[in-house]
């Protein structure tokens, strides 16, 4: 059996750097990964609950932080930032507010900036968005990833892989599907790959989306 190994770690430190930077004493290092993820999983639940385009999705490719002693600064990729910005101006003070209330944090600041991303469907996370969007709507999987595989011809990546595994179509007996596009050489460090896993809840139960996307090589 092949090993499976998550193809952004495994890239870390050649052409992938990581997501969070700070540094932490290995006794405090624990505090500091549970509050990324607070402040990461709050971004995405309050994007989910403000914003809704037609199709339901948030747009989010990544979310950065950076700590510093008195600062921490939180970097949104959006591939439609206008979701957060147009609405109300002060959306963006709003969630700050909000995250830092979360967290309590009394003697640090917290500073908010959203990036917009050039091709949003170029990116994992967006696409499998999408595409869950599509399943819920119990549109037919093979043409889910057919169009999601459209879109990122356009956003011009050299190769993507789609896989769906779970109940597809509502089956008694779960399966793994799935489709590849140009090329994904998995094995090579140079080459750069965008991955992320997602799950989606249907009707059926919970399906998981995994997409590949080799953007270009270094």
């Amino acid at each position: 059996m092949g090993q499976k190994i998550n193809p952004l770690g495994f890239r870390l430190g050649t052409i992938q750097s990581h997501h969070s930077l700070w540094f932490a004493q290995p006794k405090n290092y624990s505090e500091g990964l549970q509050e990324d993820k607070k402040i990461r999983d709050f971004i995405q639940n309050y994007v989910q609950k403000n914003i809704r385009i037609s199709s339901g999705m948030e747009g989010i490719a990544r979310i950065e932080i950076q700590k510093r002693i008195d600062l921490i600064q939180v970097i949104i990729y959006m591939g439609f930032p206008k979701l957060l910005t147009e609405d109300k101006p002060r959306r963006v003070e709003e969630l700050q507010m909000n995250v830092q209330k979360e967290l309590n944090c009394v003697n640090r600041k917290l500073n908010i900036a959203i990036t917009r991303i050039s091709n949003p469907y170029g990116h994992p996370n967006i696409l499998a968005e999408f595409i869950a969007a599509q399943l819920k709507n119990r549109v037919s999987f093979r043409k889910a990833m057919k169009k999601a595989i459209e879109l990122t011809e356009q956003a011009n990546t050299k190769g993507i892989q789609v896989q769906i595994a779970g109940r597809i179509d509502g089956k008694e007996i779960a399966r793994v599907e799935w489709v590849r596009e140009g090329r994904v050489p998995l094995q090579t460090i140079e080459a750069k790959i965008d991955y992320c896993s997602y799950t989606v809840r249907t009707i059926y139960g919970v399906l998981g989306i995994k997409i590949w996307i080799f953007v270009d090589e270094e």
